[in-house]
């Protein structure tokens, strides 16, 4: 005899949505996206009706259609609303939906890696991410994984290692890496939401973040460290028309653009205009450092005493790209407190 279908447990939904409407509301509100009030849920009811329940679902799939991935995304990364709770009851939310879009499908490729990035321990090493260890930290939201991986899913590992022995941003972005996984997800379908698929998908995305924002930190390390050495060569503008700024761009900005560069990119990685100019920028202070010489020790105090009349501009920045702890999808600073997979 086949089982009964299980019982769906309304109540248990419904608290769920009472806890999310607070959340959906202020992410509206920070994206100015238009909507209209459930007054189910603001009734402060706490045993609806089917036909109540069934409203207030109307009302959260109403709003998904409406909130894009990368709003969810920054919402999420900047909010102090959401907590480890909350991020769950979120994947439960867009799990439990009868058929999902591709917009679904990104923001449960998206939960699933904040998810596991919030319950790992810091400074969990990569090799430590195997598909076992993130089955178990998913447990509370897709339940015990047991199935072996499928073949389909491998080309995963490849791509993975592919990206691990990249040098640099330019190489990640070049090599479009990003982009295959993209695609690879995108092309399976219903078959993403397999249970192993998601496992598997999830320590993909987490893994590449990883080695994203290692390749970022180090060449806006790179590039700071380069501006501080051609300030010391007397070196006060740049021609940056290649990284798509202007012809005698201050050194001194262009530190401060590295700087909110580095936020920026905490919340959310592609290969769109601002990492291209972040790639550009970095060749165009390599060669300018090859084209300058170091200064000898007359130069060196005559620059000293053009600094002190305001002249020239002063050496070194004030601030510091600091190492960051690789323990979640997001690169966490150490002064700073707590980011698609390739969603």
């Amino acid at each position: 005899m086949n089982n009964p279908s299980p019982i769906p447990d309304f109540a248990a939904e419904w608290n769920t949505s009472r806890a999310l409407y607070p959340v959906y509301l202020a992410l509206a509100k920070e994206f100015v996206i238009e909507f209209t009030p459930c007054t189910e849920l603001e009734s402060g009811i706490e045993t609806p009706e089917q036909e109540t329940l069934e409203l207030a679902r109307r009302w959260f799939a109403q709003m998904d259609e409406r909130i894009q991935v990368h709003q969810l995304r920054q919402f999420l990364q900047t909010t102090t609303l959401v907590d480890d709770e909350a991020l769950r009851l979120l994947l439960v939310q867009h799990l439990r939906k009868p058929a999902h879009t591709d917009s679904d499908r990104d923001k449960i490729d998206f939960l699933l890696v904040q998810f596991f990035s919030h319950s790992a321990p810091s400074r969990l090493e990569d090799a430590d991410v195997d598909l076992p260890y993130v089955s178990q930290m998913l447990e509370p939201v897709l339940g015990t994984v047991t199935e072996e991986v499928p073949d389909w899913i491998r080309p995963l590992d490849e791509l993975i290692l592919q990206a691990s022995e990249c040098s640099s941003l330019n190489e990640l972005l070049t090599s479009k890496l990003l982009v295959k996984g993209r695609q690879f997800k995108a092309s399976c379908g219903e078959k993403y939401f397999e249970p192993v698929a998601m496992v598997a998908f999830t320590r993909f995305s987490f893994l590449m973040r990883r080695v994203f924002f290692r390749l970022m930190h180090q060449d806006l390390n790179t590039i700071l460290d380069g501006l501080r050495e051609l300030e010391s060569r007397g070196v006060t503008t740049l021609d940056c028309r290649k990284a798509q700024f202007s012809a005698e761009e201050p050194v001194a900005r262009l530190r401060m653009i590295c700087q909110s560069w580095k936020v920026m990119f905490h919340a959310e990685y592609s290969s769109g205009q601002p990492l291209s100019m972040l790639v550009d920028l970095r060749s165009v202070i390599t060669a300018a450092l090859a084209k300058t010489t170091k200064p000898d020790g007359a130069g060196a105090r005559a620059r000293a005493a053009a600094a002190n009349t305001g002249t020239v501009h002063p050496g070194a920045p004030e601030f510091e790209v600091s190492k960051p702890e690789w323990n979640s999808g997001t690169a966490t600073e150490n002064s700073t407190p707590q980011n698609d997979g390739t969603s």
